[in-house]
C-alpha cells in the first residue's frame, strides 16, 4: 500500500492554478448578487476607480467600483453612506483576494427618498412654487376650516380639540384621506381639488402626525405640491413633528410645527377677541367723547374767529404773501443757476489742466523702448545658449561610446544577461555573445577560449 505522500497520489497547485480555479468557480456559481451594507476605506487613486470594503456589524468584503461605471451613479459614495450594490463576485488573482465588481451602486433606505426629495425640491424651487410672492394670506375670521387628514389618527384630534378650545363657533369639514401608502397621494390631491371645487372652506389644514422619512413621502410627492399651489384656497400644512420638513411645507402658504399649531393659526383665540372687543368698546367711547369735546371748543374758537376778521381780507394777505414767496423763489433760482454754472466751468478747466493724453504718450514712448531692449537681451541671451549647447555636444560626443568604435574598437555583451564582456573569464564555451562595431552588429557563439 503506498504512503499518502507518495508523489503518484499528490496532485500539486501553483498558487496561481489555485486562485485561478477559485475565480472561475466564484464565477460560474455567483452570475450577480445584490449585497447591502456600509462604505468604508474608500480609495479613489489617480486611475479613477473606486475601492472600498462593504461591512455590516459582523463582516466585511472588498469591492472595486470602475470608472466606466461611475458615470450611472447618482450620488457621490463616502465612508459611512449605506448602500446597495448589485455585483459579480470574484477572486483577485494576483494577491488571491476575494471582491466584489460593482455594477451599480445605490444608496440604501432613506438616503435614496432624501436624494428624490432634493431633487424634487430642486426642481419646484426653480419653477417658483415656493416663492413667498405667491403665498396666500390666511383670513383673520375664517367660517369654515378644512381639514385634510386621516380620520382615525391623532392629528385630526388634537385639531378639533384647539379649534374647540380657541374659536368653537367655527364649522369644520373633515375630508379623510390616507396620510401614507401608495393610494395617499392620489387620495390628499383629490381632496384638496374637492375641496377648491366646492369652495365651503376659508381655510384648509393639511396634516399627520409624525413618522420616518418613508412614513411621510406622501406629502413629498409632485402631485401633492402641485395642488398645493394651485388651490385658491389658503392651506396650512401640519406634517409630523416640528423637526420633520415635507416639500408640502415649502409649497404651503403657511407651515404649522404640528396638527396643533396648524389649528392655532387657523382660527382667533375667542377669549382674546371678546376681551380686545371690551377693550375697544371703552376705547371707543373715550375717543368719541374726547373727539366731541375737541370739536366743540374748535367750533367755539372759529366761530369767534370768524366774527373778528372777515375771510376777505384773510384771502388777501395770503396773496400778498404767496407773490412775496414767488419773487423769493425766482430769485434763489437764479442765484442756484449761476453758482452752479461757476462750479462747472471750475471743474472743466481742472480737467484741462490734468488731461491724460500727454501722460499717456511718455508712457507708451516708455513702452517702445523697453520693448525694443527686451528683444535685444533675449536675441543675446539666445546666442550665448546656442554657443554652449554647441560647446557640450562637442565635448559629450568626443567621450561618447561611438567615437570609440569609430576607432576601430567592439563591444562584447554577452546574451541573453546583457553584460559586457571584459575577459575570457566571463566566458565557457556555448555562450551566446553579440559584437557591436561602429556599424551594425553580429552574434556568435564562444566555440574555445584561448
Amino acid at each position: 500500500m503506498n504512503s499518502p505522500s507518495t508523489p503518484a497520489q499528490r496532485t500539486i497547485l501553483t498558487v496561481s492554478q489555485l486562485n485561478r480555479a477559485t475565480s472561475r468557480l466564484l464565477d460560474e456559481h455567483f452570475l450577480s448578487v445584490l449585497v447591502e451594507g456600509e462604505i468604508s476605506n474608500l480609495s479613489a487613486p489617480s486611475s479613477g476607480h473606486l475601492y472600498f470594503s462593504l461591512k455590516d456589524a459582523n463582516a466585511q468584503v472588498r469591492c472595486a467600483l470602475f470608472k466606466t461605471q461611475q458615470r450611472r451613479l447618482g450620488f457621490k459614495p463616502e465612508n459611512g453612506k449605506h448602500v446597495i450594490v448589485k455585483a459579480q463576485v470574484s477572486l483577485y488573482e494576483p494577491r488571491g483576494d476575494f471582491q466584489l465588481i460593482v455594477e451599480q451602486l445605490e444608496e440604501a433606505g432613506d438616503g435614496a427618498l432624501r436624494r428624490a426629495f432634493d431633487a424634487l425640491k430642486l426642481k419646484l424651487s426653480e419653477e417658483g412654487l415656493f416663492d413667498t410672492a405667491n403665498k396666500q394670506k390666511l383670513p383673520a375670521l375664517p367660517y369654515t376650516i378644512g381639514v385634510i387628514t386621516s380620520p382615525s389618527g391623532a392629528a385630526i384630534r388634537d385639531i378639533l380639540t384647539v379649534l374647540r378650545r380657541r374659536f368653537s363657533a367655527v364649522s369644520v369639514i373633515i375630508y379623510p384621506v390616507a396620510v401614507q401608502g401608495d393610494n395617499a397621494k392620489y387620495e390628499i390631491t383629490k381632496a384638496i381639488a374637492l375641496a377648491n371645487e366646492q369652495q365651503q372652506c376659508d381655510v384648509l389644514i393639511l396634516g399627520r402626525g409624525g413618522g420616518s422619512l418613508e412614513d411621510l413621502w406622501a406629502f413629498n410627492e409632485e402631485m401633492v405640491a402641485r395642488a398645493i399651489f394651485a388651490s385658491t384656497i389658503p392651506i396650512i400644512s401640519a406634517v409630523g413633528h416640528e423637526t420633520d420638513v415635507t416639500i408640502a411645507d415649502f409649497v404651503a402658504d403657511l407651515r404649522a410645527a404640528t396638527p396643533s399649531a396648524a389649528a392655532e393659526h387657523a382660527v382667533p383665540d375667542q377669549q382674546a377677541w371678546l376681551s380686545r372687543f371690551v377693550q375697544l368698546e371703552t376705547r371707543f367711547n373715550q375717543l368719541l367723547q374726547r373727539k366731541l369735546s375737541q370739536k366743540q371748543q374748535a367750533f367755539a374758537w372759529l366761530s369767534k374767529r370768524l366774527q373778528q376778521q372777515h375771510p376777505g381780507q384773510k384771502l388777501a394777505r395770503n396773496a400778498q404773501r404767496l407773490d412775496e414767496l414767488e419773487l423769493r423763489l425766482t430769485q434763489a433760482m437764479h442765484t442756484k443757476i449761476h453758482r452752479n454754472q461757476s462750479r462747472v466751468e471750475a471743474k472743466i478747466a481742472q480737467l484741462w489742466q490734468h488731461n491724460p493724453a500727454v501722460t499717456i504718450n511718455n508712457y507708451q514712448q516708455k513702452q517702445d523702448y523697453l520693448s525694443k531692449r527686451l528683444m535685444t537681451v533675449i536675441c543675446h541671451k539666445l546666442e550665448n545658449l546656442n554657443q554652449q549647447l554647441l560647446n557640450v555636444s562637442q565635448t559629450l560626443h568626443a567621450v561618447s561610446p561611438l567615437a570609440t568604435l569609430n576607432r576601430g574598437y567592439a563591444l562584447v555583451i554577452k546574451q541573453p544577461s546583457g553584460q559586457l564582456i571584459r575577459s575570457t573569464e566571463q566566458l565557457k564555451p556555448g555562450d551566446i555573445v553579440e559584437t557591436r562595431l561602429a556599424e551594425g552588429r553580429f552574434t556568435s557563439e564562444i566555440k574555445k577560449l584561448v
